[in-house]
This record gives C-alpha cells, structure tokens and sequence, in this order.
C-alpha cells in the first residue's frame, strides 16, 4: 500500500495534507473541469517534467485554462520533495478551473486551483495483469483524449466492470472496434516482430513513456483490432511510472517476457 506524503502544496502554499481544503464551489470537485499531470520522481527530482508541462499547456489551450509558468512548477516540485524527503516516486500536479457560479457556463476570469501532492514507489512490484475487453468505448473524434482530463469516468466504468469479471484493468475500443488503450495506461504488444502501439488517431492518450519509446526506435504505431490480441504473443501496460506485462487478455493468455520486460524497465526508468 502507497501513502501519501505528510506536506502537499495548495495554490502555491505548503501544508500539512490534513490541513489543506478547496472551497465547494470548485469546478474541479464539482465538474471534473481541469487536468493533471502524475510524473516520476527519481533521485529527488522530476526528470520528465519539461514533457509533461507541454502536455499540460496542450491541455490548458484546449480547455481555456490559463497555464502555470514552467518555472514556478519546477520550484513547486523540488519544494514538495525537500518538504517530504521523498527521493522516489511520484508527483501529481493538478488544475482545476477554480471557483464558479452555479451551472456550467465557467467564470469569465478563472481563478485556477493548483494542487501538487507526493507519493513514495508502492513497496511492492506490480504483478502481472490480466485484461479485459471493455463494453465501455473511447471516442478517436473527442480531442478530450489528447489531454489528461479530470473527467475520468468512462475509465473508472470500464476498470470496475473489469474487475467485476475478475480481472485486474480494462482494455477500451473506439467506435470503430480499434484498440486504444487501458483505463489509465498505453497498451504495448508485441505482434511477433516488433513492438507496436495504436496510433494517437485511434483515440490513444499521447503518453509521455509511450513518446519516448517511439522516439527511440523501440516499437511503431499501428492499429490493432479486436479479433487481432488473440494472436499477440506478447503484452504490457506503459505509464510514466510503471511497465507491467499482461499475462491474459480475455481468454487469451500471454506469457510474461522477462527479457524484453527488463529491457524495456531499464530504458524507461533506469530499472530492471
């Protein structure tokens, strides 16, 4: 079990956690109208927070959000970790449009709420999952799929049914039948010659983990149909913080590919 760190920070201002609150009329609470970042904290810094700020301005741009100054969330962050000590883990830096009359026409001139909180790596290593296929659908046309959005529900949907049918996340399709991605996750699979991704096109969040493996040469886009994961040898989940293999995707179950797994933990995050 993770536990929060004891300090967060509160539009700018460091707290005990058990001290901070948000007034109810925040858009955020009330509406899901903001967005946030969960970033990896190695040797007590963030060292993708530059890509995560410019996903994040993305994301502002198309919500109308003014955005934090890069700078200031850098401050922000090493602030944060000095505060909790914390040289490993994780970050999570969230804006909501702030206060708002009634209703959901937003104010004129937001107020932003900015809320940025630590936590220390979970103590144990992620076991293998298994997935399955959600009646839940992404929408490749929504451009809300392009940004990390506060509004989340279809995700938590589609993971409860999952875990209803006695597995542990939910792999989405679009309207079309494509393969998109996981409830909070970028699905990588090997097809037997390369690693692959579905492309943004299909609906795909543009994670940041996802990014840099494509940058480096390390898997390609490609679509991915239903009927195409059964005869996937291989699998996994990508996040900024974690690369966890599938071991079963419906009926359909995978082996685990210790090498390649390795392999990819050590590029993504210095880890085997």
């Amino acid at each position: 079990m993770t536990i929060a760190a004891p300090f967060l920070l509160l539009n700018r201002t460091l707290l005990p956690v058990d001290e901070a609150g948000i007034t109810p009329a925040d858009r955020g609470f009330l509406l899901g109208d903001g967005l946030f970042e969960t970033m990896r904290v190695s040797n007590g810094e963030v060292p993708l927070l530059d890509r995560h700020y410019q996903r994040l301005r993305h994301g502002c741009a198309l919500l109308r959000l003014p955005p934090p100054a890069l700078e200031d969330m850098r401050h922000d962050c090493h602030t944060l970790l000095e505060a909790c000590t914390l040289h490993e883990g994780s970050i999570r830096f969230t804006l909501s449009r702030g206060p708002g009359p009634r209703g959901l026409t937003p104010p004129q001139t937001p107020q932003p709420t900015q809320l940025l909180t630590a936590s220390p790596p979970p103590r144990t290593t992620l076991a293998p999952v298994r997935v399955r296929i959600s009646t839940h659908r992404r929408d490749a046309l929504s451009p809300l799929c392009q940004v990390k959005s506060l509004s989340v529900l279809p995700a938590i949907l589609a993971r409860l049914e999952a875990q209803e049918q006695g597995a542990d996340d939910a792999l989405m399709l679009n309207h079309h039948g494509s393969v998109t991605e996981a409830s909070a996750a970028t699905f990588l699979a090997h097809d037997g010659t390369q690693l692959i991704t579905p492309p943004l096109h299909d609906g795909v969040l543009p994670g940041i983990s996802r990014a840099r493996l494509l940058e480096a040469g390390h898997c390609n886009e490609r679509s991915l149909t239903n009927d195409a994961l059964a005869t996937l040898p291989a699998a996994w989940l990508v996040t900024a913080l974690s690369l966890t293999p599938i071991i079963a995707i419906d009926d359909h179950p995978l082996p685990v590919w210790e090498n390649e797994t390795e392999r990819l933990r050590q590029f993504l995050y210095g880890l085997s």
